[in-house]
């Protein structure tokens, strides 16, 4: 594990569609205080919810915790980000009038502070790398399973960010090239099948002649398939079979030691785990199979707020 050599703090931001999640963290992981206030993305508000969130948890630090060195504010925040240039390359309508935001520039304006911001799941891979499954890890492959499907890689010890800020953008791999169209253009994404949407969507066209079965959410889905209903096993196979296909091609591509899973359904551990080692042990090379682990995160609903904050260290010192 990298240690940070000093008791200093950093104010850690991850920026969702609905919700924006403030804190301030110190070098080792520790949260000392967290808030929590709406995006107000409709209203394309973000940036004034992000300034009041900071300022609120500057007035903790200063009244509170001023003995432990300010060092700089980390953001995490969905969408492609540019990390180099510090903004936001792209966003899709979850927060609209977002793309090309300089998000870097005007926080560091505003508060004469060191600023890094990078995408919301590279920075829960880098705080599972540091204090999570991935500890002690120089090469991870990191997916978030939630509303649609995140991704991020780490090789020898360094996050990878492509030309703009894209790599890791595992969600819109196809697994499938007959499959459904994907919102991105393609056909058979991963995304389709393993995101929290797809899977509801997918259950939703199995029963589409049965009101009655109809499902409520991705949770309803996941709930049925636990139960043993017929039409959500069929879901979740293909959501293991997707994300089987996926993982098999990352790790012949990548050549992790870890393959971390976070967010959704891997909440639900070896239920999922077991029938996904054993797909993708027949998917990939046992050469390469032999050297990775596939395995949860472990650090819950604070990871992306942590590894936003952990940034000031990484790349500061």
């Amino acid at each position: 594990m990298i240690s940070y050599p000093d008791d200093s703090v950093a104010i850690g931001v991850d920026i969702g569609g609905t919700k924006i999640r403030f804190g301030l963290v110190r070098s080792d992981g520790l949260i000392f205080h967290t808030l929590v206030l709406p995006t107000k993305a409709a209203e394309q508000r973000v940036m004034e919810q992000v300034y009041a969130g900071i300022e609120q948890i500057l007035l903790v630090w200063e009244n509170s915790l001023a003995s432990h060195r300010l060092n700089g504010i980390g953001i995490g925040s969905a969408g492609q980000i540019d990390f180099l240039r510090g903004t936001v390359h792209f966003a899709s309508e979850l927060i609209p009038g977002y793309t090309a935001t300089p998000v870097k520039d005007l926080v560091t304006q505003r508060f004469n502070l060191p600023v890094y911001i990078d995408n919301d799941v590279n920075v829960l891979a880098l705080a599972e790398s540091r204090f999570g499954a991935g500890m002690d890890c120089r090469n991870m492959v990191c997916l978030a399973l939630g509303t649609g499907v995140g991704g991020a890689v780490i090789a020898d010890g360094r996050l990878l960010h492509g030309v703009n800020g894209g790599a890791g953008e595992i969600g819109h791999m196809s697994v499938n090239m007959n499959g459904p169209a994907c919102i991105c253009g393609s056909y058979g994404c991963l995304e389709i099948y393993a995101s929290g949407t797809g899977i509801f969507n997918r259950y939703q066209e199995l029963t589409v002649l049965n009101i009655k079965k109809q499902a409520t959410s991705a949770n309803d889905v996941v709930e049925r398939w636990l139960s043993g209903e017929m039409a959500a096993r069929q879901v979740i196979e293909m959501t293991i079979a997707g994300l089987g296909a996926a993982i098999a091609s990352l790790i012949h591509i990548f050549n992790p030691e870890v393959v971390v899973i976070g967010g959704g359904i891997a909440e639900l551990g070896e239920p999922l785990f077991a029938p996904l080692r054993s797909r993708i042990s027949t998917l990939a090379m046992p050469s390469m199979l032999e050297a990775v682990r596939i395995v949860p995160a472990e650090l819950g609903g604070s990871s992306n707020m942590v590894g936003a904050a952990i940034q000031v260290w990484e790349y500061g010192m």
